[in-house]
């Protein structure tokens, strides 16, 4: 999930009761609601293949995240004992309240960073094995609603307060606004923002009435239990389209006389009926969408990349010296790989692509890759 959500989540929980349990303790719970993002600091220092290695990695296994939900209420007791003595005051924070707020917000950013398609890594370091939630998008504009509506109410008391939330909501608000001016806008696109402004005039409404100042944390309890019971229709509905994916696949595969060895059907943005597709068979991989609406698509929308052999597959072998091959072929759940310049001279160029989010040759950052290679010799090419 993106930082947002994971601030909000924080933020909500403290409102929710947890803030009663130190003082310090909301600052706390937005800090370690987001605190396995540190691993953020790798961008600093080994550029965006490192990052790309290192990210959703330690700091979100079960190890990493338990020592950072120690190691924050650690560093707040401690600066508050500091602080106290040269300010000559009693120390004021309580350990035992901090810890508890800690580990219970911690715990939600890998939940929530599993839930996606992006997956983590929850055993490191003794097993980098990736896993998988499948049934979220990685940002989600209905969680933002529910849970950025709730902290305004509760947390807007003041003019420059209520500056801060405007300036907050400026970048998703254009976000999700600008889907209708996309061209070829699906009703999905129409509703969406519809259902935004909505929202954030209802959201208004409310707070002139003083609505969040006499509901107070109760409203914030039932945000984080709408966004769970959310969460879990999600849950549902991947496993029905999880279910129609295999039969859709399977009906692929055996027209091509292939054996699927692995599928996985993918939440999209804001759309709980519409679900991405990504499956490998013995010979090819293949990228579809499905709807639990029924109605289905094209067979014209399916995309096939076949699995290269010969001298395509030899070129591929060399590219994938390269470290950034290397790093990117350790992310990527569907990689697939495309020649381009058949009639080599000097070089030629081998692009990587996870079918997860884009296909060869469409540069889309971390999640593609396009690896130069030197053309074999004439009395290699033979070999």
């Amino acid at each position: 999930m993106d930082n947002l959500t994971h601030s909000l989540v924080g933020l909500t929980a403290a409102k929710a009761g947890l803030e009663k349990l130190s003082p310090g303790a909301t600052a706390l719970c937005v800090l370690a609601a987001n605190s396995p993002d540190v691993d953020i600091v790798v961008l600093l220092f080994q550029g965006r293949w490192g990052y790309l290695h290192h990210h959703r990695g330690i700091t979100h296994s079960l190890l990493g995240a338990t020592v950072l939900a120690l190691a924050l209420p650690m560093a707040f007791y401690f600066g508050d004992r500091i602080i106290a003595q040269v300010r000559k005051r009693e120390p004021r924070v309580r350990l035992t309240g901090l810890l508890l707020v800690s580990i219970l917000t911690t715990a939600t950013h890998p939940l929530l960073d599993w839930s996606n398609n992006y997956g983590i890594r929850f055993l490191l370091p003794w097993n980098a094995r990736w896993s998988y939630g499948d049934f979220t998008f990685v940002v989600d504009p209905f969680i933002w609603m529910v849970l950025g509506a709730v902290a305004f109410l509760i947390t807007a008391k003041t003019s420059r307060q209520v500056i801060f939330w405007i300036v907050v909501a400026l970048v998703p608000s254009f976000l999700i606004l600008s889907r209708l001016t996309s061209s070829g806008r699906s009703l999905n696109a129409v509703l969406l923002p519809l259902l935004w402004i909505v929202v954030v005039i209802v959201s208004v409404t409310l707070y002139r009435l003083g609505f969040g100042e006499r509901a107070g944390r109760k409203i914030a309890i039932a945000a984080l239990l709408v966004v769970m019971v959310y969460g879990a229709g999600l849950f549902v509905a991947h496993a029905v389209a999880l279910r129609q994916a295999n039969a859709q696949a399977a009906a692929i595969a055996n027209s091509h006389s292939e054996r699927i060895i692995n599928l996985a059907a993918m939440a999209t943005a804001a759309n709980p009926t519409g679900w991405v597709c990504v499956m490998k068979t013995d010979r090819a991989t293949y990228r579809f969408e499905l709807s639990l609406l029924g109605n289905r698509p094209a067979s014209s929308a399916v995309v096939r990349y076949e699995n290269l052999e010969g001298i395509e597959a030899k070129t591929v072998a060399d590219a994938e010296r390269d470290y950034r091959a290397q790093l990117f072929l350790g992310f990527a759940r569907f990689p697939v790989m495309r020649v381009v310049g058949e009639d080599c001279v000097t070089q030629t160029l081998v692009q990587f692509a996870d079918l997860r989010y884009t296909e060869p040759g469409n540069g889309r950052g971390t999640f593609s890759l396009d690896v130069p290679v030197d053309c074999p010799l004439p009395d290699q090419k033979d070999k």
